[in-house]
């Protein structure tokens, strides 16, 4: 299979680079699968109801939240109601919609997508991410009833990221970090088959403070004084991600390349 991972996309600038590209790389790439992070797509905080449909019609066959799951307060209640939209495994018990899913894919196949958040220099304390998985990747071998498995690993710290990569190593097809919205250099494919990417990045403009317009951030670090609202830079996107090839037999990854298309960076494409 042919996967993509998307990392987070970033307010409007973030939203249109999806929409305006991914239904073309589909075809361009003959993608199987993609999962889009959409935690910050709605002005930087969340992702709402509406702007969730954009990325699922622009081509989604996922997307994944994090930390800021529910912070649009319309995403309670669409999520009960649209499977393809899924939050952390250990987010908080009896938080709405599921952690996990086993989707359809092209030609028959089925594809499981998890996703975890990390704990260290994290704001809550959430439950432990390798227990939360481990019973998941137990019950969807890869190769089995899943052709692939991919998990979202949603934290700061880059150690507990590749923790993860190495404790999913021959259950995942991918593991990519998320969360920091800065892409890592270190695409590789595991001992056991597992493609893996610390940070997929962001889709948003690089010409940025982690995504957010340049003013405000750089006021509080220099004077450490708040004046106004964060608000998401709007120049042209970077779509940042990973892209893997798996062996339908076994759920291995065959490759792993990082992806960057469009805006400022330097272009990588499968």
């Amino acid at each position: 299979m042919r996967l993509l991972f998307l990392g987070d996309v970033m307010g409007r600038a973030g939203r249109r680079a999806i929409t305006e590209n991914l239904p073309r790389l589909r075809n361009e790439w003959r993608l199987d699968f993609v999962v889009v992070n959409g935690e910050n797509a709605t002005n930087g905080m969340g992702l709402s109801a509406d702007h969730a449909r954009a990325l699922l019609d622009a081509g989604a066959d996922c997307v994944t939240l994090g930390d800021h799951a529910f912070d649009q307060k319309d995403m309670l209640q669409f999520i009960e109601t649209e499977p393809r939209v899924i939050r952390p495994l250990n987010l908080a018990k009896g938080a709405p919609g599921r952690g996990h899913r086993l989707y359809d894919a092209a030609g028959g196949r089925k594809v499981l997508v998890a996703q975890v958040l990390g704990r260290v220099f994290m704001k809550q304390p959430y439950d432990d991410p390798f227990s939360a998985i481990e019973p998941v990747l137990k019950a969807h071998p890869r190769g089995g009833l899943a052709q692939a498995v991919i998990v979202d690993m949603h934290c700061e710290a880059t150690s507990e990221k590749m923790a993860m990569g190495h404790y999913c190593d021959g259950r995942a097809s991918m593991v990519v970090g998320t969360h920091t919205h800065v892409p890592t250099a270190d695409a590789q494919v595991l001992g056991g088959g597992t493609g893996y990417l610390t940070d997929a990045g962001m889709c948003g403009d690089y010409d940025s403070v982690i995504g957010m317009d340049k003013k405000e951030p750089m006021r509080r670090f220099v004077t450490g004084m708040i004046r106004g609202r964060f608000t998401p830079a709007l120049g042209e996107a970077t779509l940042s991600g990973l892209f893997v090839e798996t062996d339908d037999r076994t759920g291995a990854a065959k490759r792993a390349r990082m992806i960057r298309l469009g805006g400022r960076l330097e272009q990588a494409t499968p």
